[in-house]
């Protein structure tokens, strides 16, 4: 399974909001396993399961059972639903999945760094931390994930790199959907570490009607791989999303 180590490039397969339920079983499987075939790693964008369930979980390690390349994820805010992430992120890592939440790994010589993130708008229309406590308490939350992905992305030593997160960074992948949801499907704040500290490439979910593609500030390509959005955009092809990362420091990223 898996591209051949001896290929010049690390073949990345990204996909994000699977919603697993626990009539899930069984649906999942060839999906994993084309990805599992066509990739060095499975990189998991959150919304992994609808509930946040312990039995969702469990349909849901099950299912990437069939997968027998490294599989990195973050979480989503449906797995926050029912106030336990822990436990999918428990049942995740016993199935030797790693679950990123501020922290990097190292894949091939690829460096990843993973957070969920979080909501507040983009660019002008991003909320400040002013007036009720309430407020404050919401700004603080998406600085909190800021510098969560911040540690990650300093940790990092390798000369190709990736961050993953749910929510999305910059306001060009989350177009598409209705203009006033904006600040609930990411935060540009998300976008200033990954100024600070360049990768080769951004995955993210959670915009189900958003756009597959766009670039930060900095030009680095940013994919919203949220599963229905892939299966609305691409209905020919498998709904996750491959993007080759070349081994040598002097070779660029392939999109696949």
């Amino acid at each position: 399974m898996g591209q051949s180590a001896n290929s010049n490039t690390v073949r990345f397969a990204a996909i994000g909001d699977i919603h697993v339920t626990k009539d899930s079983a069984g649906s999942l499987r060839a999906l994993f396993a084309q990805a599992g075939a066509a990739a060095d790693a499975l990189l998991l964008c959150g919304d992994l399961t609808d509930y946040g369930t312990a039995e969702e979980a469990q349909v849901l390690v099950d299912e990437l059972s069939v997968v027998k390349i490294p599989i990195v994820a973050v979480l989503g805010n449906h797995d926050y639903e029912s106030g336990t992430p822990e436990v999918v992120t428990a049942a995740l890592t016993r199935a030797g999945v790693r679950v990123l939440d501020g922290e990097a790994c190292e894949i091939e010589g690829v460096g990843i760094a993973g957070v969920k993130g979080f909501a507040g708008g983009f660019g002008r229309g991003s909320l400040g931390a002013w007036g009720e406590p309430a407020i404050k308490v919401f700004v603080q939350e998406a600085l909190n994930e800021v510098r969560k992905l911040e540690s990650a992305l300093a940790k990092l030593r390798t000369p190709r790199r990736i961050a993953m997160l749910h929510y999305s960074p910059i306001v060009g992948t989350v177009e598409g959907e209705p203009v006033e949801i904006y600040p609930f499907l990411g935060s540009s704040r998300l976008e200033e570490p990954l100024l600070r500290y360049p990768v080769d490439a951004v995955f993210h979910g959670h915009a189900h009607r958003g756009t597959m593609e766009g670039r930060t500030i900095n030009g680095v390509p940013v994919f919203n791989v949220a599963k229905p959005l892939l299966q609305r955009s691409r209905p020919d092809v498998p709904p996750f999303r491959l993007f080759e990362v070349a081994r040598e420091l002097a070779e660029s990223p392939v999109e696949a």
